[in-house]
């Protein structure tokens, strides 16, 4: 190969790592995978994700702390993935759309709709890439209440339903080796 189709390459490569690490954030949020929310930002990372501004260990911690406290559900889409790679940095933006399941202030049913993107400096260390800091923009946030016969029925027959680590289906079908049916 030639220096520009090695180059040409790396920086295949390179996007995709970014994308995946994009998607293990979104798993480990969705799923409260710790492991997989760890694996998304550098140790020393920091962020600001709406009220919260600090360091993104702390982040990962309040997070799944408040997630599991609460019971309750997200669900991350992702899309739009713009990535700006220069050298060992890159610059990320990342439209998300996330729907929350919880409670309002009484302890009514409460869904929550979050559209936005996600502002990232990634950076490669020792040759993996993670997020060294994070903005997170909110262009749409709409919050309704949901019915009591919405809630009862949630999912009717519709099984499985996604659930929290290590009880989702994924990790099921991640244990096994090689994959079956």
């Amino acid at each position: 190969m030639t220096g520009s189709a090695d180059s040409l390459l790396q920086q295949l490569l390179d996007r995709e790592a970014i994308r995946d690490c994009l998607y293990r954030f979104c798993r480990g949020i969705d799923r409260i995978d710790e492991g997989a929310l760890r694996s998304a930002y550098w140790p020393d990372g920091t962020g600001r994700h709406g009220a919260f501004v600090g360091g993104g260990t702390a982040f990962i911690e309040a997070t799944l702390a408040n997630l599991r406290r609460a019971g309750a559900r997200t669900n991350h889409l992702l899309g739009n993935i713009l990535i700006d790679l220069r050298g060992d940095v890159a610059g990320v933006e990342s439209y998300f759309r996330t729907t929350l399941g919880g409670v309002d202030s009484e302890g009514k049913p409460l869904e929550t709709l979050l559209s936005g993107r996600y502002v990232d400096r990634f950076e490669r260390r020792h040759g993996e890439w993670r997020v060294a800091h994070r903005t997170v923009v909110y262009d749409w946030v709409h919050r309704s209440p949901l019915p009591p016969e919405m809630v009862a029925d949630m999912f009717g027959t519709r099984l499985p339903t996604g659930e929290q680590k290590p009880d989702d289906p994924i990790y099921e079908l991640l244990g096994q080796a090689p994959f079956t049916h």
